[in-house]
């Protein structure tokens, strides 16, 4: 049953006859207010967001972070280049569940601490999604705009760039631009890769335009002599902006993944700095004897990569009218029932009958 829609005459309100459950629900709240809700409702996203602000915190505040040229310190006594005498052999010194001691997440070979290495990677890691995905986001809406809105040879020039940036490899290309800006840091590395990303996006962008640019709203605009760009900017994108958004967290939930396959190539941040897929190829010879050294940096990964896919998820969810869902309850039957109970009154005994109701399924 994937949709259901019910039309009962309420004598309470006779006006809302005919509103399906959908309409009622939202009945009267803006569209930011409606998109809130749903976003809110959706408990993976904001589990993941908990987790991801949580991880943030303890990235950055942990071993501190490089502003301007100056380092603001940390609540951490190592730094990711210092060298330490060996500890428990360099195996983790932490005992479940709070006995961290020195080194929680163990030691390398020469000393140095995993947890500030593996902090420090995850910094660079989320430096470079977030370049990406914000670079990447800001050309494709405009490409995308620009080709749907105006189309003929405009469109027909952006798509053919865009086809050229598509038929490149994406990892091929990165690690050419990995190998000359690598050494410069992860903000480098972040734009350099954000220039190829965006072709996805202009296109779904693309064809949001071409729909949206023939509706009321938009000749309406031009009849009252709102310029080109202020019909782009203040008329179609706010309503394309669910696609721009969703499709960008997919963009920098791929670009981590990106980014640490370029490392651990050997084409991403290079040493002494470190992110996790670098830190993944460091390692990679003691998986089978001090497995610790791979799975932290491999888990830092995995938590950021699916907390933004959730995130991008309920985005989704929130945006697309499509998704619809009977409100609330222990099970849908039973909460159907609910509803319908609060919608339609039983008739006194003998009484003639109300008007029908009408159900129809899908």
């Amino acid at each position: 049953m994937s949709n259901i829609f019910l039309q009962t005459e309420n004598p309470d309100d006779p006006g809302k006859a005919g509103l399906t459950i959908e309409q009622r629900e939202v009945e009267g709240l803006s569209q930011g207010t409606i998109v809130r809700r749903r976003f809110l409702r959706h408990k993976g996203a904001m589990i993941s967001i908990a987790i991801l602000v949580l991880m943030v915190i303890l990235v950055y505040s942990s071993i501190g972070i490089d502003i301007f040229g100056a380092h603001v310190p940390g609540w951490w006594q190592w730094g990711y280049l210092d060298q330490n005498a060996i500890v428990n052999h360099g195996n983790p010194t932490w005992v479940l569940p709070f006995n961290f001691g020195s080194h929680p997440f163990g030691q390398d070979e020469i000393g140095r601490d995993i947890f500030a290495r593996v902090m420090r990677g995850a910094q660079q890691s989320i430096v470079v999604t977030l370049l990406f995905g914000g670079i990447s986001a800001v050309i494709g809406v405009v490409i995308g705009a620009l080709a749907g809105f105006y189309r003929g040879w405009v469109d027909q020039w952006l798509m053919r760039l865009t086809d050229l940036f598509i038929i490149f490899p994406i990892l091929i290309i990165g690690a050419v631009l990995g190998r000359a800006l690598g050494g410069l840091g992860a903000a480098a590395l972040g734009a350099g890769l954000g220039l190829l990303g965006w072709t996805a996006l202009a296109r779904l962008v693309r064809g949001e335009f071409l729909s949206l640019r023939e509706r009321e709203f938009v000749d309406a605009a031009r009849v009252a002599g709102a310029s080109t760009g202020r019909i782009i900017f203040k008329h179609i994108l706010p309503n394309a902006i669910g696609v721009v958004i969703v499709s960008t967290t997919l963009l920098m939930s791929g670009a981590i993944l990106t980014e640490a396959a370029l490392s651990f190539l050997g084409f991403g941040i290079v040493l002494p700095d470190v992110s996790l897929g670098q830190l993944i190829n460091e390692y990679q010879g003691a998986f089978q004897t001090r497995p610790w050294l791979f799975w932290w940096p491999g888990l830092f990964i995995i938590i950021i990569a699916l907390g933004i896919n959730f995130i991008g998820d309920g985005l989704r969810d929130a945006f697309d009218p499509r998704q619809r869902r009977i409100p609330g309850g222990v099970g849908p039957y039973r909460q159907m029932g609910r509803v319908i109970a609060g919608w339609v009154r039983p008739r006194p005994t003998g009484a003639e009958p109300r008007s029908t109701t009408d159900t129809d399924v899908l």
